[in-house]
């Protein structure tokens, strides 16, 4: 769409080189890679809780637990928040009040603030907000487009899950790479519905998974924060 300048010339969006859109992913992998310090690896999303309850008992039951959390729990919420951050609006206070218990409001808020703090010092600024609020507000800025911005946070949220699955259910690591795959059909089509839902989508009913997270707060002892 041509912007009349005034002058009877015209401005145009300019389009994205391959060698910008290959940089702006980059920072996205950089922002998603377990070197970035949001301490990712001590939220286990009430996995923990969920092992020692005897409902994480094998890479069958792990697959479904995390495809449930995808699809019906935190994972489809997040990247729906995060596709409403990226377009500008303010949904910081709606993802922290979507928070289920007190775990999972601390998980958002302390690895949003985390990954805000890392990315101001290497940068710029970057006000601290619930983590998927975060990461919509730092891809839009850098030019990252939303469909692989989805995409890719829904990949490292369950990467995660699986990771603390492997350290504490009898699966291996090859196993757990092996349940990411069978996931990544999954992510694609949430990731695609959270590019166009609207808020008033929101919703889940992850019940167990919510349970294993309230129950969590009270677990001892324990390794995970959430």
């Amino acid at each position: 769409m041509d912007m009349g300048t005034g002058t009877g010339t015209s401005m145009r969006m300019a389009t994205p080189t391959p060698m910008a859109e290959l940089a702006a992913l980059q920072r996205l992998f950089a922002w998603l890679s377990p070197a970035w310090p949001v301490g990712s690896f001590a939220y286990s999303h009430g996995i923990e809780q969920a092992i020692a309850d005897g409902w994480l008992t094998g890479p069958d039951a792990v697959q479904d637990w995390i495809a449930d959390i995808l699809r019906h729990g935190a994972g489809r919420n997040d990247a729906i928040l995060l596709a409403h951050a990226w377009r500008g609006e303010d949904v910081a206070e709606l993802a922290l009040a979507l928070s289920g218990c007190a775990e999972r409001r601390r998980e958002a808020a302390e690895q949003g603030a985390s990954f805000a703090r890392a990315l101001s010092a290497v940068e710029g600024a970057l006000p601290p907000a619930p983590y998927p609020v975060a990461i919509g507000m730092a891809a839009a800025r850098a030019g990252v487009p939303l469909a692989e911005t989805l995409a890719l946070f829904l990949q490292a949220f369950a990467s995660n899950l699986v990771t603390a699955c492997v350290k504490s259910v009898p699966i291996g690591p090859t196993q757990g790479q092996r349940m990411l795959a069978a996931l990544m059909p999954l992510i694609r089509e949430i990731a695609a519905e959270a590019e166009v839902a609207t808020l008033d989508e929101l919703g889940g009913y992850a019940l167990r998974g919510d349970l294993a997270a309230i129950r969590h707060e009270t677990l001892q002892p324990r390794i995970y924060r959430t």
